[in-house]
């Protein structure tokens, strides 16, 4: 694994104590050029996490609560009239940063969802007719309540299916809480340092989407996402965007393992974070994590892709 990287997992583990898959899976999303979905129960550390990895990485941060009256212009923006210059001015929202945490996504409401979709998909917002582009890097975090709470309105799949990968950080250890306990205040995620510099984390982006996938590994892909869409256990089958996010995030973890090129336990280690909340589109999928990717990873032999 690449120093930097090594530099930024220590970091985060001060805060997030006792997870460092989950730390290694949202690096690899930032890496893939995606967005995280962190689906969990209050009081998790899915906001420390966010907070965490914009320290790290040196990303001008913004956090959005998500409620039940957020308007899109809450969050995009809006044109106000100055009375000096006798002309309406665009005043940028807080989605205009790096690093947007979009803090319990499933308390909006679906027309205030929806206004992600554009900034997500081409990193650009329209506000009355005219289009602004976003911040580079642009990586959105939604953290999500678990559907059975009060005041959750579900994601529909459209959106769900803008999150290149969904990890849940459950209970921590005995061990781990303890060590939480111990520490108290000291865990500011204000005191963390830049690990990786903006700069070099998007030529690490550029080089990600340029490392080698052989056809043989593009063909596991295939195979994996289309044994969703012929079995009718599956009652949400992977989409194109799927397999494009598959390859992409097993890109970005071979990359973190500092390799040029993918091999079938990249895709594995990414599968479930890629495809459970496709295949399974419902806020308390986090109870049965993994078991439809399970599923169909046991159903295709990687030594035959």
């Amino acid at each position: 694994m690449k120093a930097e990287f090594h530099s930024a997992i220590n970091a985060l583990s001060q805060h997030i104590i006792g997870k460092p898959e989950q730390i290694k899976l949202a690096i690899t999303c930032l890496l893939a050029n995606g967005h995280l979905l962190i689906e969990d129960l209050p009081g998790m550390g899915k906001t420390t996490l966010s907070h965490a990895l914009a320290s790290v990485f040196g990303l001008e941060f913004s956090r959005i609560q998500f409620t039940s009256d957020l308007l899109p212009a809450d969050m995009l923006g809006v044109n106000i009239f100055n009375a000096q210059k006798q002309a309406f001015q665009f005043q940028p929202g807080p989605v205009f940063n790096q690093l947007v945490l979009a803090d319990e996504i499933n308390r909006a409401s679906p027309k205030t969802q929806s206004a992600l979709l554009e900034a997500m998909e081409e990193q650009q917002v329209s506000i009355d007719g005219v289009t602004y582009a976003l911040p580079t890097p642009f990586f959105v975090i939604g953290t999500q309540n678990p559907s059975h709470q009060a005041g959750t309105y579900p994601l529909p799949e459209s959106q769900l299916d803008r999150f290149l990968m969904r990890i849940s950080l459950g209970y921590p250890s005995w061990e781990a809480e303890k060590a939480m306990l111990n520490a108290g205040s000291q865990r500011n995620h204000s005191s963390l340092e830049t690990v990786v510099a903006k700069e070099t984390l998007l030529d690490m982006q550029q080089q990600v989407s340029q490392l080698h996938c052989s056809d043989a590994v593009i063909n596991y892909i295939l195979r994996l996402v289309n044994l969703s869409r012929d079995d009718s256990t599956y009652p949400h089958p992977l989409s194109p965007r799927a397999s494009k996010a598959l390859m992409q995030a097993a890109k970005a973890w071979a990359f973190l393992h500092d390799r040029r090129y993918v091999v079938p336990e990249d895709v594995q280690a990414t599968f479930t974070a890629v495809a459970e909340h496709r295949l399974r589109p419902t806020a308390d999928a986090y109870h049965n994590e993994g078991i439809l990717s399970d599923q169909l990873l046991e159903s295709v032999d990687p030594l035959a892709a």
